[in-house]
């Protein structure tokens, strides 16, 4: 199981009826958001949430992005990738990776 799997789109959602100019607003002010927190590190979005910040740049990709994957990951990093991790990025305590097995459990399907 990984962060890009669509694990929770059925059919009649509410949230297919949003208009795609209102979704993508969402969606920046959600990127814009993330590229402020920095301090929100990708393992801790991963542990709580079973999503970050590759993630979002794989979703963008699936969505239909003309992009390679380092492509995809400036436009939410705001910056390369490399450089990202450069500026903010720690190491993860083997806490942190842990809690990130039991989270992205929870990215399955439900029976």
């Amino acid at each position: 199981m990984s962060c890009s799997e669509n694990t929770n789109a059925t059919a009649g959602d509410p949230l297919e009826q949003l208009d795609d100019a209102v979704a993508a607003a969402a969606f920046r002010r959600l990127v814009r958001h993330l590229r402020h927190r920095h301090d929100a590190q990708n393992i801790d979005l991963m542990g709580l949430a079973g999503f970050c910040r590759n993630c979002l740049a794989d979703w963008i990709r699936d969505a239909g992005a003309d992009l390679d994957k380092e492509a995809a990951r400036a436009v939410i990093h705001g910056m390369s990738s490399a450089e990202w991790k450069e500026r903010f990025h720690s190491e993860a305590t083997p806490q942190q990776l842990e809690r990130i097995v039991e989270s992205l459990k929870k990215n399955a399907p439900a029976p």
